[in-house]
């Protein structure tokens, strides 16, 4: 999958087709690394627009059906901010 940061407030996004979307499971997950990486050069090219910073791609895996991230970080950056449990998408997730 491909990844970045939207600037205005930071939100984690997700690339599905030419656009972003916020939900990891809307990304799109690439077939094979030529089109990740194909994927990833037309990000980077848009940079210039400054609507988002620092496109990169990482590694999912399909679990029973469900897209998850193979790293911690990817599976952080996906439930939201660590530091604001009332707002953002850890809005009423339970803490163990």
């Amino acid at each position: 999958m491909l990844t970045a940061n939207r600037l205005r407030d930071g939100d984690v996004l997700y690339r599905k087709g030419s656009t972003w979307v916020l939900a990891l499971a809307d990304g799109e997950v690439y077939p094979d690394q030529a089109s990740a990486d194909a994927a990833l050069a037309a990000a980077q090219a848009e940079t210039v627009r400054n609507e988002f910073v620092a496109p990169y791609l990482f590694e999912v895996r399909d679990v029973n059906g469900v897209i998850t991230p193979a790293k911690e970080r990817e599976i952080i950056r996906a439930a939201g901010p660590t530091v604001r449990a009332d707002l953002g998408k850890q809005a009423g997730m339970v803490n163990v």
